[in-house]
């Protein structure tokens, strides 16, 4: 087998723990804020000092938006329901239009088998 074994920790050394702030540099100073969201959970996110803190965050444990004030969290958001083709249809077309649209359409396929066209 060339190359040696393939069971070798590469570029550590025995005894080597993990790299501590000695070798990274000082941590940026940080700041804990507190998120509220409806459902009642709290979530402490780290920011830097220097970074604006945003208003809402997305709750990391039900995903609702969560707010800095936890008597006010802010509302879920307004889920609206799939439409199907036939409900923009719908929006856009009277009833009356629709029965004219659907006559015209019975006529030409009535024509078309009384000239043999379509068979079915």
């Amino acid at each position: 087998m060339a190359g040696g074994g393939g069971n070798a920790i590469r570029g550590s050394r025995v005894g080597a723990g993990p790299m501590g702030e000695a070798e990274r540099g000082e941590a940026a100073p940080r700041q804990a804020v507190t998120y509220f969201c409806a459902n009642g959970h709290r979530a402490v996110i780290t920011f830097s000092v220097e970074a604006s803190v945003p208003e809402s965050w997305d709750c990391p444990k039900c995903g609702l938006p969560a707010g800095l004030d936890s008597e006010n969290a802010p509302p879920a958001p307004k889920i609206e329901p799939y439409k199907t083709h036939l409900a923009y249809v719908k929006e856009r077309r009277s009833d009356k239009e629709a029965e004219v649209i659907l006559d015209e359409a019975i006529q030409l396929l009535r024509s078309r088998r009384k000239s043999g066209e379509i068979i079915f």
